[in-house]
């Protein structure tokens, strides 16, 4: 039997950076109202625009179920708007409150500071190449997800 070291293959080392990130971003981003959870959905909407329920959870990669429970939470909140979609009277379209809008510039520069720290120490290049494997590995990753979701 061969050494099995469980910090010499990528997917535990992932997990701890993504738990770690996570635990940092809360940080920074609670004094200012939000969670982490809710970047991908005041990213998608920082613009102004409106989205419904379904398109915004295919954008950030959630289940429906979890962005629904996440839009009731980010509406109690004062977060998010709901109006009738006028395509669709079964939707509704989600857009970003203007107290929200406001806020997110402080957001941004909250992250920002989050990424400068993180890569503290990183070249351009390095962080190019991180980003490049980090994307070909999360595109492996959704084939994978797709064909188990086919198999018999």
């Amino acid at each position: 039997m061969t050494d099995w070291d469980l910090f010499d293959t990528p997917a535990p080392l992932i997990n701890m950076a993504s738990r770690a990130l996570l635990r940092l971003a809360e940080r920074r981003l609670k004094p200012l109202g939000f969670s982490a959870g809710q970047v991908p959905v005041l990213y998608l909407l920082r613009d102004g625009g409106a989205m419904p329920q379904k398109e915004l959870a295919r954008l950030a990669g959630v289940e429906q179920p979890s962005m629904a429970q996440m839009l009731a939470r980010m509406e109690r909140d004062g977060l998010i708007r709901r109006t009738p979609d006028p395509h669709d009277r079964r939707s509704n379209l989600i857009s970003l409150t203007e107290a929200t809008r406001a806020k997110l510039p402080a957001l941004r520069e909250a992250l920002q500071q989050g990424r400068d720290a993180l890569l503290q120490g990183f070249s351009d290049d390095e962080v190019a190449a991180l980003c490049g494997l980090l994307r070909r590995l999360n595109g492996n990753l959704d084939r994978m997800i797709g064909e188990e979701a086919v198999a018999p």
